[in-house]
């Protein structure tokens, strides 16, 4: 009998969360442009989606943003997790719990923090701000993948490809990169991920005239749910489940890679 509450608790659960996404994916594909009733099943407001300029521009933005925040980050992360590999254990746990700090800072702090930062430097806002701003914030994710991976390389190798005469570089990137590149290319995908997801970091970093996916979606329903808007969010979706999906999976190689080595 406990047993079956549980399960039903889970379901009733897991039902909250996603019913709401669920009407939203059936709304998407509703003829009728009122929600009170359901007039067929149509493909129309994917086509006018496309056509709409402005939410496109949205869409190249993001898509943007988020490919070049992620990886200018991942270069950065994965630098600092090489720098605090080499650190004494307390200097290193100072710098990682710094690290994190980013993440479980509030949005708003984050955000409202980097918009006095811009305004005291005197930074036009726009483009370049928000990807200031995502890149900020995903650096942490970055280190997060990175640095326990860096924890379980076994320094010697690289020290031998040393003495047998290989360069810093050469050693780095034929001993040590390949057995970082899971962590990586994790990184990478979370930072993209929570780039393409992000709303009020960039709501108070953007300018004038320059909108994200999230930024858009917001002012247009200040305006009116139009049935495009369904669409969109539809797709935003099914984007970040594929990459989550993605993101666990190279995790689940990885440490089975791990299981495997030892």
């Amino acid at each position: 009998m406990k047993k079956t509450l549980s399960r039903i608790y889970t379901a009733l659960i897991f039902l909250f969360l996603y019913a709401p996404i669920a009407v939203l994916i059936v709304f998407s594909f509703n003829k009728s442009r009122t929600r009170a009733k359901w007039g067929g099943f149509t493909l129309e407001w994917y086509v006018k989606l496309f056509d709409n300029g402005p939410i496109m521009q949205a869409l190249s933005n993001t898509l943007l943003i988020a490919l070049v925040s992620a990886l200018i980050a991942t270069v950065i992360g994965t630098a600092v997790c090489v720098a605090m590999s080499g650190m004494n254990k307390g200097l290193r746990t100072l710098f990682t719990g710094v690290a994190n700090i980013p993440m479980v800072n509030a949005d708003i702090v984050t955000g409202i923090s980097l918009m006095l930062l811009f305004l005291t430097f005197r930074l036009r806002f726009g483009f370049f701000t928000i990807l200031l701003s995502h890149i900020t914030f995903n650096i942490p994710y970055v280190i997060l993948s990175v640095l326990p991976r860096m924890k379980t390389l076994n320094p010697h190798t690289y020290e031998a490809a040393l003495d047998l005469g290989a360069s810093p570089a050469y050693s780095f990137f034929k001993v040590v990169f390949p057995d970082l590149l899971p962590g990586i290319l994790t990184g990478f995908l979370m930072s993209f991920t929570m780039s393409v997801d992000d709303f009020i970091i960039t709501h108070f970093t953007k300018g004038a005239g320059v909108d994200t996916l999230s930024t858009k979606i917001y002012s247009e329903i200040r305006k009116g749910i139009k049935p495009e808007i369904y669409a969109l969010s539809t797709m935003i979706f099914f984007l970040v489940v594929f990459l989550l999906l993605l993101v666990q999976y190279r995790s689940r190689m990885a440490e089975e890679k791990l299981k495997s080595e030892k």
